[in-house]
């Protein structure tokens, strides 16, 4: 009965290690997954496109890009970018903030979208 627990403990904490790595994302397909956002979106401090740099982005409270000229949406949604808020914008833009002028229809993939925070926590530092 003993070796039976132990199995099936040890079987859930793989379970739970497989599927916290799946929910960390990997940085590596976010690379990847940016390829959609680089139309709009530049990684370097004050280099901002149709869409702000995302430099900074996290921890960032939305529509404060130094530079960058926001919709009143965006500026007063109370947003403050974090994996949470940033996985249900990317998700769906128009829902998340409405009124906001991203025209990103969104990714409807949540491991992709786990890719790309990955890869962004990274490289917006």
């Amino acid at each position: 009965m003993l070796r039976v627990v132990l199995s099936a403990l040890a079987l859930l904490s793989l379970t739970l290690t497989v599927s916290s790595a799946q929910a960390a994302g990997n940085p590596e397909e976010g690379r990847k997954t940016f390829a959609k956002c680089r139309a709009c979106h530049q990684l370097d401090a004050g280099k901002h496109a149709v869409g702000p740099s995302l430099k900074g982005l996290f921890g960032r409270k939305a529509g404060t890009a130094e530079g960058y000229k926001y919709s009143d949406a965006m500026k007063n949604s109370g947003v403050t970018w974090n994996d949470e808020t940033i996985a249900q914008y990317l998700a769906d833009p128009k829902s998340f903030i409405k009124g906001n002028k991203m025209v990103f229809p969104g990714i409807k993939r949540e491991t992709e979208v786990a890719d790309l925070i990955a890869y962004l926590k990274d490289a917006t530092k």
